[in-house]
């Protein structure tokens, strides 16, 4: 039974990459696709991390670090994108004139 939900995770998990890639093909903002792609890209990694989870439990505390990892790094990369997708012109509240 256990082997049935990791497999199911770990399709499940794939299936997120696949939708996040197909937000390629929509006519939208690049921030719109960014944000798609980052979120279905981050639940589809911790899915299939989750489910590596089950299949060795022994491994704990390295899946649980790259889950923590994975959900850190893709959300920095994304506000990184953004800004620089939009050129960083926005103002910052000083004084320039």
């Amino acid at each position: 039974m256990t082997d049935l939900f990791s497999y199911a995770l770990i399709g499940m998990g794939i299936l997120f990459w696949y939708w996040g890639t197909a937000a390629f093909l929509r006519r939208r903002s690049v921030l719109f696709k960014l944000h798609h792609l980052s979120v279905a890209d981050t639940l589809g990694s911790v899915s299939i991390i989750a489910g590596l989870l089950l299949q060795r439990p022994r491994e704990w505390p390295l899946l649980l670090l790259a889950i923590l990892s994975l959900a850190l790094w893709n959300t920095m990369l994304g506000y990184i994108l953004a800004y620089c997708a939009t050129g960083g012109d926005e103002k910052r509240g000083g004084d320039d004139g």
